[in-house]
């Protein structure tokens, strides 16, 4: 059997449920060779994660998820091998969290003007550490709460997503600052979820810009997406990963999908490493 990682999770230290020990635990009970922690703007959970990782023989990848703004939504960046104990990185990060909070105070506020009695206080009574962060998921979560919607889903749907009464999108650094960023550091830059874009020529543009790798297996590629994907990938030397991009659990379901469901093969880790250990040089 093909040795498979899951290259796309999520942490308490970002916008996930679970302990980053819990993930590399989930990611061992799946039979996954490796996983990478690749929290919203944050490096806070992959210590923990690296130490679980050493009892249970298993491989993390130190990753990020780096916010950006791009054509007027949200596109996301992920690195890859990541210096993730480096102060100067870190402080980098710092910067794009606080952005994360201006945008939060814009969604709340435009939220308690539509008549939804939401604070700022109950919705971060969920943060834990000043270098963890609160994104749209936990104000999704305290709709839920009051009574407004019955699902995340259904919160982004209605208020919180790019087609929500609520959306707000304060400037941020664009993608190709977040490409930049990733790659200064000497970490390697992929395109995550695409697929939700709905713009395949932002796609190629940050592709001719230098991408290192694009995500092709997601929950939220179509198919016949996946396939333009390879087809780009292969055209253009990029490294093709996979992830679930596992959020923990709300209620009973997994969000976005199972840790382990989405992968890439041990390969496209390696891709990786040699990526990031030639940039380093």
């Amino acid at each position: 059997m093909k040795l498979q990682a899951d290259l796309h999770t999520h942490t308490k230290a970002s916008d996930g449920t679970c302990e980053p020990a819990e993930n590399v635990r989930l990611a061992k009970e799946a039979g996954l060779a490796a996983l990478a922690i690749t929290d919203h703007d944050t490096v806070a959970g992959i210590p923990e994660a690296m130490e679980t990782a050493k009892k249970l023989g298993i491989e993390v990848i130190p990753g990020v998820e780096v916010s950006s703004v791009g054509r007027g939504q949200d596109i996301h960046v992920l690195g890859y091998f990541i210096p993730y104990e480096d102060q100067a990185f870190q402080e980098r990060l710092v910067g794009l969290r606080e952005t994360r909070h201006e945008r939060n105070k814009l969604l709340i506020a435009r939220l308690q003007e539509l008549g939804i009695p939401i604070t700022l206080e109950n919705v971060y009574r969920r943060k834990q550490g000043t270098d963890k962060n609160i994104g749209r998921p936990h104000i999704a979560e305290e709709l839920i709460e009051l009574g407004i919607v019955t699902s995340i889903e259904e919160a982004f749907a209605k208020y919180l997503g790019k087609e929500g009464a609520a959306y707000v999108n304060p400037p941020r650094i664009t993608p190709q600052e977040a490409i930049r960023l990733i790659q200064d550091a000497g970490g390697v830059a992929v395109l995550a979820h695409p697929g939700l874009y709905d713009d395949d020529e932002l796609v190629q543009e940050l592709i001719a810009f230098g991408l290192d790798g694009i995500e092709v297996n997601h929950p939220d590629n179509a198919e016949e997406q996946k396939l333009l994907y390879i087809k780009w990938a292969n055209e253009n030397g990029l490294v093709m990963t996979g992830g679930s991009d596992f959020h923990g659990w709300r209620g009973e379901e997994p969000f976005h999908a199972m840790l382990g469901s989405h992968t890439a093969g041990i390969d496209a880790v390696e891709q990786l490493r040699e990526s990031a250990a030639e940039r380093k040089k």
